[in-house]
């Protein structure tokens, strides 16, 4: 730029600058912070900055430039530059930004901070591109091409048996105390930041103490062996590729992909193996059919792009690790990318060739994408036709590998094709065998002969390697379903709530409280769970609700349905009421108890899981020399109010009195007493009965402020604290089935034992239980002034 024209640029800049800014800060753009006023080069900078944060592009791009007219030393001249380009860049004017990022690259070579703006915007543009594409194709598009995080239509894998990190079959099932299960390779490999199903980051604090889902693993071993087989040759080829031993790992890897043609992790390690080799058009295909099978899987794209590398294809691959980027963060793809953006964008030398950096080819749609696999996939596909007819030998059996596997044909399939069937365009081509996911045909030895080889291929198939192969794993057989496999150990019934421990076994959640309730360990391995217990974190495992819900839906409804009885019967208040013997409690008085008694543990989270928060509290029967019940006949049914648990199970429970009762008939039920009752209500009088009644409880009232205010201070401070203050004189003495809650305060707090207060709570006359009250009293008055 002319000297002559960044002058006229700069002239608006007197009194302009403090309007703009307050114009910024009025529509809430930018901080209501003092504008710092420093050398105009700064001023100018900062407001620059601001329009930029404010996505006012054009207005940074224009200060940006101006201020590149003005002298100054190269590293802010580079750095001017730089920021022009990156507001260029999200001013919509990527060629433009380009080119002046290419003048940038010129002074010095362009690093990761030189590029990230860039890199952003790159990134979102290609997030956006593949939105749009797939929304374009609808209801279709939807089943293709799923959102990140969820298999792909095309692999035929279902939420069921993946694994939400791998996005590959569940194996080595982890559950985590939030209920969601992964690999457990993929938890130690991996090590999220949070669940990837809830995001939440307490459940991965101690994944290294979480051991395998016995009975997952167990069910997934039976009902998909083959995909279980091919996890280990795969976990056996990790270990070979590991030492060293290339060959060895692609020869597990080439029976893998046998197994399981739809893996798409298999096809990612391969590429790394073929690249490992220098193999990288093999590498190259196979990161292609990873990208097809799972193309929301970010490490897909990054094998590809590794692959287009060493190919001598930077730009494609830079678009690879773009978007990769845009499913996912990933530093490896980060860091490539930025390293081929200062590769493409650098100066032109003698010894670099001239490179191009087209802007439209990087930011295209999938469809392009697309494209090119499919025809890559008639290269396979003509690859493996011309393999088949050359030679059996090994080399012609592993070449067979790389290229696409023809289908098998099999007669208890009725969707099958045969593999020589001639394609009829480059779609059907591109899904070919990863759509259908059959077992392919294995090269025979060239001493064997085709009739005996097809008989064995095609009858000596087994129907669990049928359904397995026909329906991948979006479901399982019906013959392999046995209600039995989904039993708790505890009460040999269906799962009901199933809860996993960290040690890997799954119970229900009932069971295993009422275990835990005895002794924190493990029913069945005894391993501590000390800390399990104390976390109180008891959330249901998911994919096992999921399966019995899905494959065994009658014995579900049978055993919810068993549930829904019981809940019903511990939650009816007259009949079987669950009793805690310990001492008196009253109508209206707070009750606090400490529970500690594996029966009582019990009794108190059926209350709280039925809704009713009730039980009936009786003071114990201790009388000797007498046959007489476990407790006594009078009660008061106490209302939970709050429960708050400790480390080691105990709890503290905070309860009030509500209603009276008698004990009609005594029942134990899981260790703790149980009893058939009726509720008791004070009888109302009328008349001159009931003024007398309204003078005696003014009186006796009036009695017992004298008693309370009699007392010590720091007696009064230790009832205020345990029972409260004491109720107010109420002005309807009838008004309450239990009379007036100042009475029960009273006797709660007089210096009584528990057969003396006993009696009052059976009493169903007011006029009674006052004068009774009214007695005690005087009893107290007497024996404190002797």
């Amino acid at each position: 730029m002319a000297p002559s024209e960044a002058g006229v640029k700069m002239s608006w800049h007197d009194g302009f600058i403090e309007q703009l800014y307050a114009t910024l800060e009025e529509q809430g753009q930018i901080p209501g912070e003092p504008f710092a006023m420093g050398t105009e080069s700064e001023s100018m900078l900062q407001l620059a900055a601001e329009a930029f944060r404010a996505k006012d592009f054009d207005l940074a791009a224009d200060i940006y430039e101006c201020q590149l007219g003005a002298p100054g030393n190269s590293s802010r001249r580079l750095e001017l530059m730089v920021k022009l380009a990156d507001a260029l860049a999200f001013g919509g004017k990527l060629t433009e930004a380009l080119d002046v990022y290419r003048q940038a690259s010129e002074m010095e070579r362009l690093g990761p901070g030189h590029l990230e703006k860039l890199l952003e915007y790159l990134t979102e543009s290609v997030r956006r591109k593949e939105g749009r594409y797939r929304s374009s194709r609808g209801a279709e598009a939807d089943s293709e091409a799923p959102a990140a995080g969820r298999p792909a239509a095309g692999a035929s894998l279902s939420a069921d048996f993946s694994c939400r990190i791998c996005l590959s079959f569940l194996y080595e099932p982890v559950t985590l105390t939030c209920g969601h299960c992964f690999c457990k390779k993929c938890l130690e490999r991996e090590k999220p930041a949070g669940c990837r199903e809830c995001g939440s980051s307490s459940t991965l604090t101690d994944v290294a103490g979480h051991r395998v889902n016995v009975v997952l693993s167990n069910l997934l071993s039976k009902w998909f062996p083959l995909h279980s087989h091919a996890v280990r040759l795969r976990r056996e080829g990790n270990g070979l590729y590991a030492d060293g031993k290339m060959e060895a790992a692609l020869e597990k890897y080439n029976q893998a992909i046998l197994i399981a043609p739809r893996d798409h992790i298999l096809f990612s390690n391969r590429s790394q193996i073929h690249s490992s080799l220098r193999h990288y058009d093999q590498a190259l295909r196979d990161a292609e059919a990873t990208c097809t099978l799972m193309p929301q899987w970010s490490k897909g794209h990054v094998r590809k792009a590794q692959a287009l590398v060493s190919l001598g294809r930077p730009e494609k691959a830079l678009r690879e690790y773009l978007i990769s980027l845009s499913i996912e963060p990933s530093r490896l793809a980060r860091s490539e990318a930025y390293k081929l953006l200062s590769d493409l964008l650098a100066p032109l030398t003698d010894h670099v060739p001239e490179r191009v950096l087209d802007y439209s080819s990087l930011l295209s749609s999938r469809m392009h994408i697309k494209n090119n696999m499919a025809a890559s996939s008639l290269y396979t596909t003509a690859s493996l036709k011309s393999s088949q007819t050359l030679s059996t030998s090994k080399s012609s059996s592993e070449s067979n590998l790389l290229a696409s596997p023809p289908v098998l044909k099999h007669p208890q399939c009725p969707c099958e094709r045969s593999g020589g069937e001639e394609v009829r365009d480059q779609g059907e081509a591109h899904a070919g065998w990863l759509e259908r996911g059959f077992l392919p045909k294995r090269k025979r030895k060239s001493g064997e002969e085709e009739d005996g080889g097809e008989k064995r291929d095609g009858c000596k198939r087994s129907k669990l390697e049928s359904v397995e192969v026909c329906g991948s794993l979006t479901s399982v057989a019906a013959d392999l379903i046995d209600p039995t496999d989904l039993e708790c150990s505890l009460c040999m019934r269906l799962f009901y709530e199933p809860v996993t421990t960290p040690c890997g076994h799954t119970f229900c959640l009932q069971c295993l409280e009422r275990c835990l309730d005895h002794n924190p360990k493990c029913p069945l391995c005894k391993q501590e769970l000390s800390k399990y217990l104390a976390q109180r974190q008891y959330f249901k495992t998911v994919l096992m609700e999921n399966l019995i819900a899905k494959y065994v839906p009658s014995e579900m409804m049978d055993r919810q349905k068993v549930n829904l009885e019981e809940l019903a019967e511990l939650s009816n208040l007259n009949k079987n009421v669950p009793i805690f013997v310990c001492t008196m409690a009253f109508p209206t008085v707070p009750c606090p108890l400490h529970i500690f008694e594996p029966c009582y543990r019990l009794m108190i989270r059926r209350c709280m899981e039925t809704g009713t928060k009730c039980f009936g509290m009786c003071l114990g029967d201790d009388l000797k020399g007498k046959i007489s019940p476990r407790f006594a006949s009078y009660g008061c049914l106490l209302e939970i109010r709050d429960v708050e648990f400790f480390s080691d199970g105990r709890s503290v429970v905070d309860t009030i009195g509500r209603r009276r009762f008698k004990v009609i008939q005594h029942h134990q039920r899981d260790g703790y007493n149980t009893a058939d009752i009726e509720y008791l209500e004070d009888i109302k009088v009328e008349g001159v009965a009931e003024k007398e009644l309204q003078s005696l409880h003014d009186a006796v009232y009036d009695q017992a402020l004298i008693w309370v205010n009699s007392l010590k201070k720091e007696q009064k401070e230790r009832i205020v604290g345990h029972f409260g203050p004491m109720p107010e004189k109420d002005s309807e003495p009838q008004a309450s089935p239990n009379g007036p809650s100042w009475c029960w305060w009273l006797l709660a707090v007089l210096p009584l034992e528990g057969r003396a207060q006993l009696p009052f709570l059976a009493i169903t006359s007011l006029k009674e239980r006052l004068r009774g009250i009214r007695r005690v009293l005087l009893f107290m008055a007497c024996s404190k002034h002797r």
